[in-house]
C-alpha cells in the first residue's frame, strides 16, 4: 500500500464532522505536517471544481459518503465515478475536475503530499488545456 493511501485511511478513521454549505464547497484542512497535508470537502448536488493541477503536489483521495466524478483530461473528457470507500491516487502533474452529479450529499478526503502551494485551472480548449488562473494557498483558500 503506497504511502498517500495510507494516509488517507489513517485520516479516513479518524472522527470528522463535515458541514454543506448551499451556496459553495465547504472544506477545511486537517492536517499540516511537514511533508503532507489533508482536507476534507463536502459536495452538494451538482457542487464540483473546473479543472485543475496540484501545483506538482501527488495526492490520493478516498469518498467518504456519496458518489463523486472526476473528469480526467485525454482526447476529451473521461469520467470515472467512485462512490463511497472507494480511493484514488494520483500523480504529481494530474489535471482533473470533480463534481457529485449524483443527488445525495457527497463527502471526500484529501491528502497532498508535499503540501499544495498553488494549483492552476484549466479551461479545455480544442482537446488542449489553456490555463485560466493560478491560485495560491493562502491568498485564495
Amino acid at each position: 500500500m503506497s504511502r498517500l493511501r495510507t494516509l488517507v485511511e489513517f485520516y479516513a478513521s479518524r472522527p470528522l464532522r463535515p458541514q454543506f454549505d448551499p451556496h459553495e464547497r465547504w472544506y477545511t484542512r486537517l492536517v499540516a505536517a511537514d511533508d503532507h497535508e489533508a482536507w476534507l470537502l463536502t459536495w452538494l448536488p451538482g457542487q464540483g471544481t473546473d479543472l485543475h493541477d496540484h501545483g506538482g503536489s501527488a495526492g490520493a483521495f478516498t469518498v467518504l459518503a456519496g458518489r463523486l466524478t472526476e473528469q480526467t483530461v485525454g482526447v476529451r473528457l473521461m469520467d470515472r465515478g467512485y462512490s463511497r470507500g472507494a480511493t484514488r491516487e494520483f500523480g504529481p502533474h494530474h489535471v482533473h475536475r470533480m463534481v457529485n452529479a449524483g443527488t445525495v450529499p457527497a463527502v471526500s478526503l484529501h491528502v497532498y503530499a508535499p503540501a499544495l502551494t498553488r494549483m492552476t485551472r484549466y479551461e479545455l480548449v480544442d482537446g488542449a488545456l489553456r490555463a485560466l488562473a493560478v491560485e495560491r494557498a493562502g491568498a485564495d483558500w
